[in-house]
C-alpha cells in the first residue's frame, strides 16, 4: 500500500530544495545587472511557498517507503520539476515564449536532453544561459539521488528513491554500505569531474562564465550551450579535445571514477568489459565518420576531417549532443549512422542517456549463447560480465526492457507523424529525446522550434521516460502497481 501521507510530504520536501537552485542565476542577473534577476527571485518564492504549503499538512508523517513509493516519488518530482523549471523561462519577458515551449525546454535540460526551442542565444541574458546549463548539470547525476544525500539527515531513507532513479538494469551495486554514502560519493566524483572540466576549458581561452557554463553541460552529457554554434562557436581544436575527453568520462560507469580516485590506478577502467565495449563502439563510429568525411570529400582536409569526424562521434555516440558543425547536413548515411550510435548511448550508472551499453553487451552475449545452445543443446552455458554469471532474472530484464523500448519508439514515431511530421523528422525526434541525444535530422537538425505543440508535449514525455528508463513511468500505468 503506498504511503500518501509520506510521500506527499517527501514531495514538498524536494520541492522547496529545488526552489533553492534559482537562486545562482538570480545572483549571476545580479552581478551582470540584469533584470532577469527579479524573475528568478519571483521564482524562488512561488516554489518555496508552494513546497512549504505541500510540506506542512504532512510534516508529521513518518513510514519506511517501499518499492512503489519511490517509484512514485521519483515520477511525481520529475514532473513537478519539468513544469516548475518552466516558470522563469515562461514569466522572462526576454525569451516571450508559450508554456508549451518552456516546459520542453525545462524538461530537456532536466532530463540532459539538449533539445532546444529557444534560438538567439547569443542574446540572451546570462542568467537565463546559466540558468539552462544549470538544469542539466542537476539533472546529470539526477536531483534525486543529490536528495537521497541529504534526506537521511531529515529522517527519510532513500534507498527506494535510489533504485528508482539510478540507470541500468543492475540498480542494487552501491559504493558505501548506506546509501546516502554512496550517493555523497558520485556527487563528489561529479562535482571533482566538473571543476577539472571547467579548469580546462578556461586554462584553454573560454571566459569563466563560458568555461562553468560548458563544464555544467560537457560532465552531465547534456549538450545545452550558451551560444547557438555550441562548442563550434570557439572554432577551437583544444577546447574540442578537452570536450571529447570529459564527455567520454562523463558517459563512463561513476562507480570506476571513484574506484579510480581511491586507488589511484587505471585497473577499475581496463578491467570493465562494459567500458571496454564504450570505447571500442565510440572508436568505430570514429574512424567510419573520420573515412566518410574524406571519401565523400565534405571536410576541406584531413586535419579538418579528423576533427569533425572525433568530435560529433563522440558527442552523439555518448548522447551529448555538441556540435562543431551541422552535422545533419552530411551526405549519405552518416548522419543516420551517429543518430543509431546514440541508441547504445553510455555505460551504466554514467549522466550518459541511451539504452546503456550494458544492456547491448548482455544482449550480444545472450545472443551468442543462443547460438551456442543450437549447437549444444544440453550445455550449460552462463553470461558473464567481468567474470561473474549474471542471475537469468537480469538478462529476462534486459530483454523485456528492450522489448518496451522498440514498442514505444514505433507509438511514438507513428504519433509524430500523424500530427504532420516527415518520417526522417519523426524517427530522429523519437530517437534524440528518448535516447537524451538532443539534435535530430531533418527538421529538427537545427532546433525543435517549428513543430508543432503536440508533437512537443508528445517529446516531452519521451525525455521523461527516456531518463527515467521507460519503466520507472510505465510500471504506474500497471493496475497492478495499485493493487493492495
Amino acid at each position: 500500500m503506498l504511503q500518501f501521507t509520506t510521500t506527499t510530504r517527501l514531495l514538498g520536501i524536494l520541492v522547496t530544495l529545488f526552489s533553492i537552485t534559482m537562486l545562482p542565476p538570480a545572483l549571476v542577473g545580479w552581478i551582470y545587472e540584469e533584470e532577469s534577476m527579479g524573475v528568478f527571485l519571483r521564482a524562488f518564492a512561488i516554489l518555496l511557498v508552494v513546497g512549504v504549503a505541500i510540506w506542512v499538512p504532512f510534516f508529521r508523517a513518518r513510514a519506511e517507503l517501499q518499492v512503489r513509493d519511490g517509484f512514485v516519488v521519483v515520477v511525481m518530482f520529475w514532473l513537478v520539476l519539468g513544469l516548475f523549471g518552466a516558470l522563469p523561462l515562461y514569466l522572462d519577458p526576454v525569451l516571450h515564449i508559450s508554456v508549451t515551449d518552456a516546459v520542453f525546454e525545462s524538461m530537456s535540460g532536466l532530463t540532459t536532453t539538449g533539445s532546444t526551442v529557444i534560438v538567439g542565444l547569443d542574446d540572451l541574458p546570462r542568467a537565463i544561459l546559466w540558468y539552462r546549463q544549470q538544469l542539466q548539470w542537476l539533472g546529470g547525476m539526477g536531483i534525486i539521488v543529490l536528495a537521497v544525500a541529504i534526506l537521511p539527515l531529515l529522517g527519510i531513507g532513500g534507498m527506494q528513491l535510489f533504485r528508482a532513479e539510478m540507470p541500468g538494469p543492475l540498480k542494487d551495486n552501491k559504493l558505501a554500505p548506506r546509501i546516502a554514502e554512496t550517493a555523497r560519493n558520485l556527487w563528489l566524483v561529479y562535482f571533482g569531474l566538473t571543476a577539472a572540466c571547467a579548469l580546462a576549458y578556461w586554462v584553454a581561452g573560454m571566459e569563466v562564465f563560458d568555461a562553468i557554463a560548458h563544464s555544467f553541460t560537457t560532465v552531465a552529457i547534456g549538450g545545452f550551450s550558451t551560444y547557438d554554434a555550441s562548442i563550434g562557436h570557439f572554432d577551437s581544436a583544444l577546447i574540442e579535445g578537452i570536450a571529447v575527453v570529459f564527455m567520454l568520462l562523463g558517459g563512463m560507469n561513476f562507480a570506476l571514477h571513484f574506484l579510480f580516485f581511491r586507488r589511484v590506478s587505471l585497473e577499475p577502467y581496463r578491467r570493465d568489459e562494459e567500458v571496454r565495449l564504450y570505447l571500442a563502439l565510440l572508436a568505430t563510429g570514429a574512424v567510419i565518420a573520420v573515412a566518410y568525411l574524406l571519401y565523400s570529400e565534405v571536410a576541406g582536409s584531413i586535419p579538418d576531417a579528423v576533427r569533425q569526424g572525433i568530435f560529433q562521434a563522440v558527442s552523439i555516440g555518448t548522447t551529448t549532443g555538441y556540435a562543431t558543425t551541422e552535422f545533419y547536413l552530411w551526405p549519405g548515411f552518416l548522419p543516420l549512422m551517429l543518430v543509431f550510435l546514440s541508441f547504445v548511448g553510455g555505460c551504466t550508472a554514467s549522466t550518459g542517456g541511451g539504452m546503456k551499453v550494458i544492456r547491448v553487451l548482455l544482449l550480444a552475449k545472450q545472443g551468442l549463447r543462443e547460438i551456442q545452445r543450437l549447437i549444444h543443446p544440453h550445455a550449460h552455458i552462463p553470461v558473464k560480465v567481468n567474470d561473474k554469471v549474471m542471475p537469468n532474472r537480469v538478462v529476462e530484464a534486459v530483454w523485456g526492457f528492450m522489448a518496451v523500448y522498440v514498442l514505444v519508439f514505433a507509438v511514438m514515431v507513428l504519433l509524430l507523424m500523424a500530427s504532420g511530421l516527415d518520417q526522417v523528422t519523426a524517427f530522429s525526434a523519437v530517437a534524440a529525446t528518448l535516447n537524451n541525444l538532443g539534435p535530430g535530422l531533418g527538421d529538427v537538425g537545427p532546433n525543435f522550434a517549428s513543430i508543432n505543440d503536440f508533437s512537443k508535449w508528445l517529446l516531452t514525455l519521451s525525455m521523461l521516460l527516456g531518463r527515467l528508463e521507460i519503466f520507472t513511468v510505465l510500471v504506474l500505468l500497471s493496475p497492478a502497481f495499485w493493487r493492495r
